[in-house]
């Protein structure tokens, strides 16, 4: 109680009003340089891109959808009033920058995560409840900070220790080395994402190129920033290369399969052999790449669904690139027709049918094939060649086979329908046929 009470006479002292000026002013002071960095990163941000002004500045660390949101105002809050504090103990006793200082400091912390996090992973509910348990945790350290019991607090924590096998270890350490280790992940994100956006976005235009170069950079800081944590909580490194040894005897017995798919993804990324945007068949499976994993590929079809499939069967199996070598992508529609018909008056008239199209390029012509001779009937195959940019292809071949229909009855061409005979016979006739 004495700690509250200590805290409670500060607050009544007579220098109080001065310096809530002092801090009010500092707090004033960290907004309007905000603003006007902001002003003018909009203003770059608008003239150098042609995007809209708030895009760029939303997607920072520094700045939010408004200009104090980001982690620019509470840190130059917390640097000019720590400069203040310095002056103002000089000649006076501190009492409320006993208080805005650890708040400050804690705004900073709050909001350096919930920026990075929500940069580097958009949209995820897992983050945000993170975010709120952290915050949580920040503003309780910062509330026993500013009530005195902070010392009292780690003492206790020091008191309590847990043992790894042979190695005792202080409640206290844990926590710290834990905090510790978030916050350098932390910077890590967010030097990656800024070299992501900032330089790998702007250097390399191939998006193929640019994964690789995105994923091994992640991958490579993450990795040092590890390193850096373990060496702040005082984990010996050396220690790791037993790990790294059990990591490699993992890999080598049960990931095989799970290295195999990252080894195929980087393959994949290097080679460009399929990219992102191009139009593949693999497996019965057809559609257009989305996204290249290290681990899986995305594969949208022409119904809109998303197909995973894991970056080792892009490499052991065959994958027709149907949008490789040029922008142009072959399609077909199989009909069937009678055989007393004229097969070559059939065959313009599915080729006249199908130049009607609207999406139906000219030039290679639609061509139009006898390719068996079925049980019911002649089997024609219409070949045309789409935009590969086109994405609805299911409504090319429906308008088509609409037009093929149309023709089909304005010309008296028959589509034959299946028919099948079936013989019935008699139980006693079966068997005398049997007896003889």
């Amino acid at each position: 109680m004495s700690e509250l009470i200590a805290l409670y006479q500060n607050l009544r002292s007579d220098t109080v009003p001065l310096e809530s000026l002092v801090l009010t002013l500092c707090l004033m002071l960290a907004l309007g340089i905000t603003k006007v960095v902001f002003k003018a990163t909009t203003a770059l941000s608008s003239n150098q891109g042609g995007t809209k002004a708030g895009l760029d500045t939303e997607a920072s660390v520094w700045f939010g959808p408004r200009f104090f949101d980001g982690l620019m105002f509470p840190l130059l809050a917390l640097v000019l009033s720590y400069a203040a504090k310095e002056v103002w103990i000089q000649t006076q006793h501190e009492a409320l920058f006993k208080i805005a200082i650890p708040i400050l400091l804690s705004l900073v912390i709050i909001r350096l995560l919930a920026r990075v996090l929500s940069s580097v992973f958009p949209n995820s509910p897992a983050i945000k409840v993170l975010d709120q348990g952290v915050s949580y945790f920040v503003w309780l350290i910062a509330l026993l900070w500013i009530t005195g019991f902070l010392p009292w607090v780690t003492l206790e924590l020091e008191s309590i220790h847990i043992s790894f096998g042979r190695t005792k270890l202080d409640l206290r350490s844990l926590i710290e080395g834990v905090l510790s280790s978030c916050l350098v992940l932390v910077l890590t994100l967010w030097v990656s994402a800024t070299l992501e956006r900032h330089i790998v976005a702007r250097a390399i235009v191939d998006l193929s190129i640019r994964k690789v170069a995105t994923n091994v950079l992640r991958v490579f800081l993450t990795f040092i920033g590890l390193l850096v944590a373990l060496s702040a909580v005082g984990v010996d490194l050396t220690a790791l290369s037993v790990l790294g040894g059990g990591l490699g005897v993992g890999l080598g017995l049960g990931l095989q399969k799970l290295a195999a798919n990252y080894v195929s993804g980087f393959v994949i990324l290097l080679e460009r052999s399929v990219r992102i945007g191009d139009q593949v068949r693999i497996s019965g499976l057809e559609g257009r790449i989305t996204d290249i994993k290290t681990r899986y590929t995305l594969i949208r079809d022409a119904a809109g669904r998303e197909c995973v499939l894991p970056n080792e069967m892009m490499v052991s199996e065959k994958v027709e690139n149907l949008s490789r070598a040029h922008g142009r992508v072959l399609l077909q529609i199989h009909v069937t027709i009678d055989y007393a018909s004229d097969v070559p008056a059939a065959q313009a008239c599915l080729v006249e049918a199908c130049s009607r199209a609207s999406s139906v390029l000219k030039s290679p012509p639609p061509q139009a094939h006898l390719l068996n001779l079925g049980a019911d009937g002649l089997e024609m195959t219409l070949a045309f060649w789409v935009d590969e940019v086109e994405s609805a292809w299911i409504s090319v071949k429906s308008e088509v086979n609409v037009l093929v229909l149309e023709a089909l009855k304005s010309h008296a061409i028959v589509i034959p329908s299946t028919q099948r005979v079936v013989r019935l016979v008699r139980e006693d006739k079966v068997r005398e046929d049997l007896a003889h």
